[in-house]
């Protein structure tokens, strides 16, 4: 009997394993079902969370008034940031039971969740109507928020490059960050449209809630996507021939150290790249440089469009040259353009200041669309979900989370409108100098 079960065993997982190597025809379809689910996944996650980030100078003064309007700015940036801190901790729950139940059913719980803490959001009293309790809620609100965001992107990679053939990871990997620049595009767009048709005092009095009520709708439609893909076949294959890890936030740390390291700072530099560039460059051009606030929206929305177009030809092009010439590529891009740029950006015509933004712009989606498939690349399928959830939302907490409150706060202390190129550009050289000691892996299988 033994024999015959050990022989039954063997016959289902050679089918398991056939069923992730067969022909390039059936896997190419796996990976367009999965690269579609995963962008409009992130699409309508990053539209939630990219939301607070627009609004926050119309949110300001309604939780955190005082006489100081930049008091208030901190305060609520400050907020925003705290949403990061909580990130690897939803992260590493979640890629823990992603690496043990499956990538599928853990990115439902992240939509529902992240879309719940966001239609909440938008009910919430203000601090004039229940005093100090409305900031508390928004925070608690926020680490919902970042909670369940610590999960959704890494996860979303993950999916797409268990899914996706040999040698075009890097092509169905950028539409995760397609689904990013989609989101925050899409999210620029209703806050025009809202700050557009409203007046400043109907903003302040309710229009400031509209964003955050229509994710009640994307989140069905995100829900509806993700329901109806199969689990990975390279983590069904996985679980056909070994079991899943027990401790595997110990197994990463004991024995993906350098990579974990590596993927900390190449993330780091991608989220500077991408908060710089399409958050606190609302703040920057609305706040600083004094350019109207609606019109300002829809530039941010036009620029993240493009980007978002030109993210499957340079993940498909890293997948010809190699993630390592790719990844250089924009990160010198970042470390050229960017000062440069937000000094054209001050020249008062929102025309130059719109083209400036762009040309700074131009490396994001060769990061992201690269950035993506290198970091699932570089950790196997057994602990994948889990490192990617510590490494990746450790570097947004030190390049996204708080790098809009201490550039905020340095402009703030010495006037030096320069600060978030400066800042870019630094993050940029730690990138370059980790991309030496990164190895390629545009060709070969996922480490298993």
């Amino acid at each position: 009997m033994s024999g015959v079960l050990s022989e039954s065993t063997r016959v289902r997982r050679t089918d398991v394993e056939a069923s992730v190597t067969q022909g390039s025809g059936h896997s190419a379809v796996i990976a367009r079902r999965a690269a579609m689910a995963s962008a409009t996944g992130t699409a309508v996650e990053y539209y939630e969370f990219s939301i607070y980030g627009y609004m926050a100078t119309i949110i300001a003064p309604l939780f955190f008034p005082g006489d100081s309007p930049a008091a208030a700015l901190l305060a609520t940036l400050a907020v925003f940031g705290i949403a990061f801190v909580i990130r690897p901790i939803g992260g590493v729950l979640l890629g823990r039971l992603a690496d043990r139940i499956g990538r599928r059913r853990v990115l439902l719980s992240t939509v529902i969740g992240m879309g719940t803490a966001t239609a909440l959001i938008g009910v919430l009293p203000t601090t004039a109507q229940i005093g100090l309790a409305a900031p508390v809620l928004l925070v608690l609100l926020r680490l919902s928020q970042g909670f369940f965001a610590g999960g959704e992107v890494v996860g979303a990679a993950a999916f797409v490059a268990e899914s996706s053939p040999n040698g075009r990871r890097g092509f169905f990997g950028a539409f995760t960050p397609l689904g990013v620049a989609v989101g925050g595009a899409l999210g620029a767009i209703v806050c025009g449209i809202t700050t557009g048709l409203l007046s400043a005092e109907q903003l302040q009095a309710w229009g400031w809630r509209i964003p955050f009520f229509l994710s009640i709708p994307l989140v069905i439609f995100s829900f509806h996507m993700r329901h109806n893909i199969e689990e990975t076949p390279e983590f069904k294959a996985f679980l056909a021939n070994d079991k899943p890890p027990v401790a595997p936030v110990k197994e990463v740390f004991g024995k993906n150290l350098p990579a974990l390291l590596r993927v900390i700072v190449f993330a780091s530099a991608q989220n500077a790249g991408y908060f710089i560039g399409m958050v606190f460059m609302n703040i920057y051009l609305t706040t600083y440089l004094h350019f109207d606030k609606s019109k300002v929206y829809w530039v941010i929305a036009v620029i993240s469009l493009c980007m978002a177009a030109m993210m499957p030809f340079w993940g498909g092009l890293s997948d010809r040259i190699g993630r390592r010439k790719a990844l250089a590529i924009g990160f010198v891009g970042y470390a050229v353009l960017v000062v440069p740029m937000m000094m054209l950006m001050d020249s008062g015509s929102l025309w130059i200041a719109a083209l400036a933004m762009f040309v700074a712009t131009l490396p994001m989606p060769i990061v992201q669309s690269v950035g993506y498939p290198t970091y699932a690349e570089q950790f196997p399928t057994r602990v994948r979900y889990t490192a990617m959830a510590i490494s990746i939302n450790l570097g947004a907490i030190l390049g996204g989370g708080i790098t809009p409150y201490v550039v905020t706060s340095i402009i703030t202390r010495t006037g030096n409108l320069l600060v978030p190129g400066y800042f870019m550009a630094g993050a940029a050289l730690c990138a370059l100098l980790a991309i030496l000691t990164l190895r390629e892996t545009s060709k070969g299988n996922l480490l298993r």
